[in-house]
């Protein structure tokens, strides 16, 4: 369905994940797969979406050159714990204390998506609750030794085990725990297709 309404523009998806990839493909869209290296440094006074929004659009601007028809689609997924914003883990053990830390409680997962044409900049963010059970050690341990989840936010995946056992409760959109709010992407894309 939105491959013919957006049969005269080109998506170029400028994201590396595997998720987000297999997200688009499976919305049905015909997209490529344009990467450029973007230092992910925000100012520290940002907070919650503000962080995801300032990269996602950071992200964009690496584009300079964009066709009449282009529609660029750039974003970024942080976790907001404790008044702070946990990235991708730099090690194993960083990854094991970001999962301790969320032990027992309740953190927002905050994907924002930016929409770049020649003629506007779109960007929007969902927000997400996420509960996490009280983990135990080795369950934390067994997750990222087995898993070694350092290529996602706050240092895990909701599909993967740590997921199955630990989230008692969600609140807001399972994908976009995985990195996407896809129904917003798909609403966005329809307006963007019509206008």
């Amino acid at each position: 369905m939105l491959a013919s309404l957006l049969k005269n523009h080109k998506i170029i998806l400028a994201s590396g994940s595997p998720r987000r990839q297999q997200f688009f493909k499976d919305l049905g869209l015909d997209f490529i797969i344009e990467l450029k290296n973007v230092e992910e440094i925000y100012p520290e006074d940002l907070e919650h979406y503000e962080i995801s929004d300032y990269l996602a659009v950071l992200k964009s601007k690496a584009f300079t050159t964009l066709s009449h028809n282009d529609i660029l689609i750039t974003s970024d997924t942080i976790v907001w714990h404790h008044d702070r914003a946990l990235g991708k883990p730099k090690s194993l053990a960083e990854a094991k204390s970001m999962i301790a830390s969320m032990s027992g409680s309740t953190h927002d997962v905050i994907t924002s998506v930016c929409f770049k044409t020649t003629t506007k900049t779109t960007v929007l963010h969902h927000t997400t609750r996420v509960t996490f059970k009280e983990l135990t050690t080795d369950e934390i341990d067994y997750y990222v030794d087995t898993y070694k989840p350092l290529d996602k936010a706050g240092a895990y995946g909701i599909q993967e085990w740590i997921g199955y056992i630990g989230i008692t409760h969600l609140e807001g959109s399972y994908f976009n725990v995985m990195g996407l709010p896809t129904h917003l992407v798909y609403e966005t894309l329809i307006a963007l297709a019509k206008s």
